[in-house]
């Protein structure tokens, strides 16, 4: 009689095996509705690391700046001034323009000299950079205006 159960118990677990249809179109759903959530997010992140680059950039520069008006006492009339003095390696590309077209803000120029023993006003120098770019980043804000 033994082995009659054991037949009757393999049929029985061999029959059990594999996922049903319902089974099947659940776990499909499932994942449709999770692609449906991911996809919007992924499609904006290269956008979103352009923007952190483009971030980075600019504090940097400003960052320099400050040091360089700390250091030498006044801004740095040219960006490769930068360059040359130590404070940068190079010039970044704007991440969005893909290009070195930074928009420069310079400094007011003095009417008359700061020392007494300065004979003509300092130069005026740099003291904001921005982007070139007119498009406008995910936040609704100008790149230009960053």
């Amino acid at each position: 009689m033994r082995p009659q159960t054991t037949d009757r118990r393999r049929q029985t677990a061999g029959a059990q095996a594999g996922f049903t249809l319902l089974e099947l179109l659940v776990v499909m759903t499932i994942i449709g509705i999770l692609a449906a959530i991911a996809v919007p997010a992924l499609r904006d992140s290269p956008k979103r690391a352009m923007e952190a680059t483009l971030r980075a950039d600019l504090f940097t520069f400003r960052s320099v700046l400050d040091q360089y008006k700390g250091d030498k006492g006044n801004y740095p009339p040219d960006l490769e001034t930068l360059i040359k003095d130590g404070y940068m390696r190079k010039i970044p590309i704007d991440p969005i323009t893909k290009a070195q077209d930074w928009v420069l803000t310079m400094e007011e120029e003095a009417s008359q000299p700061d020392d007494v023993n300065q004979v003509e006003p300092p130069q005026p120098g740099i003291i904001d950079v921005h982007s070139a770019s007119k498009a406008t980043a995910l936040d609704g804000t100008n790149y230009s205006d960053w």
